[in-house]
């Protein structure tokens, strides 16, 4: 785990990974809607980019039905 927590990103590493900006994430985090993140000291927030991924994973649109010839993805 140290490992991973050396590694980890920052809010806007984290921000600019998942292509939001560092205030979506912080809407986010207020909300319990974001990926999971810890706090590395009383307020630095980390993120990890295995969690990064699964929660962009999570949320990939599965409708790939085509109509009218147009994907509807």
């Amino acid at each position: 785990m140290m490992n991973e927590q050396q590694n980890a990103l920052t809010e806007r590493e984290a921000a600019r990974y998942v292509g939001v900006s560092p205030a979506v994430f912080r809407l986010w985090r207020a909300e319990g809607t974001g990926p999971t993140y810890f706090r590395a000291g009383s307020k630095l927030i980390r993120y990890l980019r295995r969690d990064l991924d699964g929660w962009i994973e999570a949320r990939l649109s599965k409708n790939t039905r085509v109509k009218g010839g147009i994907s509807q993805t």
